[in-house]
């Protein structure tokens, strides 16, 4: 009895639990991103229960933290079976949809500049620029490197705007083009990549962007070689690991990690709702970069691109390619902007990596 009566909680410790609770609650209930919102939000729970075995020298998230979290092998893992999950078909039939990829990454440096406007260190301001990739791993990867204590709201906001993809996207897009540019018809007519050319992609990529930046091969080299094992054609059962069993239980341990850093003394705080804000801010600014440049190389161009489908350069794969497909046959039935879409997307993940790793090449350098 006496042990019940000396017992309580601290409110900031249960503001977390309802927070953890709502993580909870939306991956369940609206399906926003479950594999991961639903093991951070059970994650913060157990990190905020008092003297909670779970963490502390001995803890099993606190084990798994150092060994996934520190060291940055969690999202290299998770990049092996995003690889093995990508086609870049689409991208090596419209190499044009490169440059989208690389215009939809706008909002990153312009969200960096704002942050350190704001009172953020540049470590920080980097670290909360890549949310606009709207790609979980290459910002928790880069949070882990330049701000560590930040990685708790960072990866939040990361995955819950990837979730929220199809709300956030179509507004913007509507608001920068007409109704004719988003009736542009796209020449769907392909041809078949050969082999050799979809099994030395990423190789190329991977000798290319380690010698643009060396720091990107970590994550570059990971999401490269799971392509490289799907488009080999001689490993298809471990093409099929990596992208069920090893990127499923990697992501669990990764989610229910994170949540172990959302203790009440990091998370409540003005700057996490700034930081929140902020990451919303730049995954707004990339997906407004992928419209205008689209809409600035019609100016030039004989043959006009559907400007939605520069919206689909950020990472969010396959999420972004399918909001534009959609908005497209609202339109016009009869438009299938697909290819062009996913070819734009899957450059932007390329684009999300490369990205992180020139800023942090340009900061640790």
């Amino acid at each position: 009895m006496n042990l019940l009566s000396n017992f309580s909680i601290p409110v900031g410790n249960l503001v977390m639990f309802a927070i953890g609770a709502i993580l909870i609650y939306l991956a369940i209930k609206k399906e926003y991103e479950p594999m991961l919102l639903l093991p951070i939000g059970f994650g913060a729970i157990l990190t905020n229960i008092p003297g909670s075995s779970a963490i502390g020298e001995h803890g099993v998230l606190t084990i798994l933290y150092e060994a996934g979290i520190a060291n940055e092998l969690f999202p290299a893992l998770i990049f092996i079976g995003i690889g093995a999950m990508i086609d870049f078909g689409p991208l090596l039939q419209k190499p044009v949809m490169f440059f989208y990829g690389a215009a939809a990454q706008l909002g990153i440096f312009l969200t960096i500049i704002v942050a350190a406007l704001l009172g953020f260190d540049i470590r920080e301001a980097i670290s909360i620029g890549i949310i606009g990739t709207a790609d979980g791993p290459t910002s928790i990867y880069v949070a882990s490197r330049l701000a560590i204590h930040m990685l708790g709201p960072i990866s939040v906001a990361a995955y819950s705007y990837m979730a929220l993809v199809p709300v956030v996207q179509p507004p913007i897009i509507k608001l920068l083009t007409t109704k004719e540019e988003r009736r542009i018809r796209m020449d769907n007519r392909t041809e078949k990549v050969p082999k050799y050319v979809r099994v030395l992609f990423p190789i190329l990529v991977t000798l290319l962007a380690g010698i643009i930046a060396p720091v990107s091969v970590a994550l570059i080299g990971m999401l490269m070689f799971g392509n490289l094992i799907r488009e080999s054609g001689v490993l298809n059962k471990l093409s099929n690991a990596a992208q069920n069993e090893l990127s499923n239980i990697i992501t669990l341990f990764l989610g229910i990690t994170i949540g172990s850093t959302m203790t009440a003394e990091a998370f409540l705080n003005s700057r996490t709702l700034l930081i929140l804000f902020m990451g919303l801010v730049a995954f707004v600014l990339d997906t407004m970069g992928g419209v205008v440049f689209a809409k600035i190389l019609n100016v030039f161009r004989k043959q006009k691109i559907n400007p939605m489908i520069g919206a689909a350069g950020i990472s969010a794969f396959p999420m972004s390619a399918r909001v534009v497909h959609r908005m497209g046959l609202d339109e016009d039935p009869n438009n299938f902007l697909i290819m062009y879409a996913t070819g734009a997307n899957v450059a932007g993940q390329i684009g999300s990596v490369l990205a992180g790793s020139i800023v942090l090449a340009l900061f640790l350098g």
